[in-house]
């Protein structure tokens, strides 16, 4: 390099000075670096350090006080919830999200996530409440506490040999999907049986074996004693609650505690109830919202929550916030502690609040301010479970809560005032209602409505018992003439009653069928409230359909037009359809004293929960104070 010489400085005197120049930088560097450091340890640089620390580094600050949120990954916002391993919740379309929800979600801050502090605040409170809670009820505890014995008197098998005959085919059809799911997917969360490997889907959020969770009461049920086994040795073994992804909060709850808890309370297996409390208390940090209402979506590792990408405007949706309450309860029940009942509670208490337009409950609410964002109502998608746990709560408290009593039948008056509708060929069908503006379309999901209305019928007003036994038995009609009215004799996802259609899919995108069970569900519970045979007829139908069209060499696929003569598979064996599809098609040609309904309820993926006989259960030991007294 060369310097110019300055007048009068020797070239030795600038060496020096550049020297000391270079010495007083190195200093002055140093001394910035550590000050900069400091700004680590103070108290308000927890802005600074979102800047450059990762996500996963990101520090303890909570949502509502900082009024930003880190920004962990989540599907684009116009990018639609698939048809995949997903539940009753799954949406072919995004919601529109008008002008007017946009600015509400600019003002909120666009999915707002809970936070780190938030987190361990809600993990520290569920172990200390757990502590000062004491032990929960137990197996025995509840086994003393049933009327009936579980599995009846013989495992429910009928006297006449045709039922005996159908429903050893129903077993039959679940050894053949158990088997091809253990040969080529063991461990995944579910087979697919064209290509005979496993798909794991991004539902559960890094869990694995949603099948093998969601057939445990099934196989135990059918007395498949060998394959239960190996299930149970699974879920000790290799069911890693420590996973990292996204996992929809509803389907968690649905299928793998609720049929961690149906595990435990139809076998007293311990290691059911150490599973399932561990997973509970991972989904605890979901509910860190302004309101208490939970987010959608939850990272079960870190515990960071957020809103679904297509929910309009960062809202909370109502089939999957309020599907909670009957397996939150029993999680209360077995830990002794009352937090995870005082957050349905809570849920329960602003939804009876909030104004509610006509009496219906919208899809959409946001869990920041508790607002409805769209005035779309639905009892299929969305909507639908909702409403089940309403009623079934009430069930399933040994009908003590009056709560949940009076707000189903609140909203059942609602839905038969706005959409319940009447086809011009005599259909009874439940409409979609849009703020005002009926859309006469009814989806399958929906269908598990004939059911839920039969087992309202005998605990609303006398008077009206009758009323709604005939509207169940409309309903299932309906739900009934969807499929009769297909070539294949299974029902598509949707259906409608305009433009002279009726119970019949008009576009092509509604005419799939995934191996559905919301029409044998309420097949199985009119079975059994009024013994008319037609209902066995019924399932018996669809279990020829199943066994013509959707059974393949290695198990069995959905199929993508049910009105199509040569069926094309969709290539994916649910794991719904093991849980719920032959479990209920099981029920419907077995005595009714298994699994009988004045002990058990059945959650929204058929796991038979039993009835909290609550007095019962103190006399046995249970402590007192897992649950809130419900208000009449």
């Amino acid at each position: 390099m060369v310097f110019r010489k300055l007048p009068g400085v020797s070239a030795p005197g600038m060496g020096l000075r550049l020297s000391q120049k270079f010495v007083f930088l190195l200093f002055l560097s140093g001394l910035v670096t550590l000050c900069f450091g400091a700004l680590f340890f103070l108290p308000d640089s927890v802005r600074l350090k979102r800047i450059f620390l990762s996500k996963n580094e990101s520090p303890a600050v909570t949502a509502r006080s900082e009024g930003e949120a880190r920004d962990p990954p989540r599907k684009a916002a116009g990018e639609p919830l698939k048809v995949e391993a997903g539940g009753k919740l799954r949406v072919s379309r995004r919601p529109s999200v008008t002008h007017d929800a946009r600015t509400l979600e600019r003002s909120v801050g666009t999915q707002e996530r809970t936070q780190v502090d938030a987190v361990d605040g809600a993990r520290d409170a569920a172990t200390r409440d757990g502590k000062e809670g004491g032990k929960g009820a137990t197996y025995e505890m509840f086994k003393k506490c049933l009327l009936k014995p579980a599995l009846g008197v013989d495992r429910g098998k009928p006297s006449d040999p045709q039922t005996v005959q159908r429903r050893d085919k129903v077993r039959e059809m679940m050894k053949f999907a158990w088997d091809n799911y253990k040969h080529y997917a063991w461990g995944k969360n579910e087979l697919r049986p064209l290509t005979r490997n496993g798909h794991i889907g991004t539902m559960f959020g890094g869990l694995r074996g949603a099948t093998i969770v969601d057939s445990l009461d099934t196989l135990y049920i059918m007395g498949l004693t060998e394959d239960y086994q190996e299930a149970k040795e699974w879920v000790h073994n290799n069911l890693d609650l420590n996973s990292n992804g996204e996992a929809s909060l509803f389907e968690v709850n649905i299928r793998y505690v609720g049929g961690l808890l149906s595990a435990y309370y139809l076998t007293g297996d311990e290691v059911f109830k150490q599973k399932v409390l561990e997973l509970g208390e991972k989904l605890l940090p979901a509910f860190s919202t302004p309101t208490g209402i939970p987010r959608g979506v939850i990272n079960l590792g870190s515990g960071t929550s957020w809103s679904w990408g297509w929910a309009s405007a960062g809202s909370s949706i109502l089939a999957e916030f309020g599907t909670l309450h009957l397996e939150f309860v029993h999680l209360s029940e077995l830990s002794g502690n009352p937090i995870y009942t005082e957050k349905v509670t809570n849920i329960r208490k602003l939804l009876d609040k909030i104004e509610k337009p006509h009496g219906l409950y919208p899809n959409f609410l946001s869990p920041v301010s508790g607002n409805w964002v769209q005035h779309h109502v639905s009892l299929g998608g969305l909507g639908d479970s909702f409403y089940e746990y309403l009623i079934k709560s009430y069930l399933m408290s040994d009908k003590t809560d009056e709560e949940a009593k009076r707000m189903y039948y609140s909203a059942l008056e609602a839905i038969e005032a706005n959409m319940v509708q009447k086809s011009p060929g005599g259909l009874t069908y439940v409409a979609e209602w849009r703020g005002g503006v009926l859309d006469h379309k009814m989806g399958h999901l929906a269908c598990f409505s004939g059911g839920m209305v039969g087992i309202g019928a005998d605990h609303g007003a006398p008077e009206k018992r009758q009323h709604y036994l005939d509207l169940a038995a409309e309903i299932t009609h309906t739900c009934h003439e969807s499929y009769s009215r297909s070539a294949t004799k299974l029902g598509p996802e949707a259906f409608r009653f305009d433009g002279g259609a009726e119970a019949t899919a008009t576009r092509l995108s509604d005419r799939y069928y995934i191996l559905r069970p919301e029409v044998i569900e309420s097949y199985m519970y009119m079975w059994r409230l009024t013994h008319d045979p037609k209902y066995r007829q019924w399932g018996w139908e669809a279990v020829e359909a199943l066994e013509k069209h959707c059974r393949v060499d290695s198990g069995y696929s959905g199929i993508r037009d049910v009105y199509a003569s040569t069926v094309s598979h969709d290539n994916m064996q649910q794991s719904f359809f093991l849980s719920e599809t032959l479990k209920y098609l099981y029920l419907l040609f077995s005595d009714d004293d298994l699994l009988p309904l004045d002990d058990w309820v059945f959650n929204t993926e058929a796991h038979p929960l039993p009835i909290v006989h609550k007095s019962c259960l103190q006399e046995h030991g249970a402590p007192r104070d897992t649950q809130q007294t419900h208000p009449e």
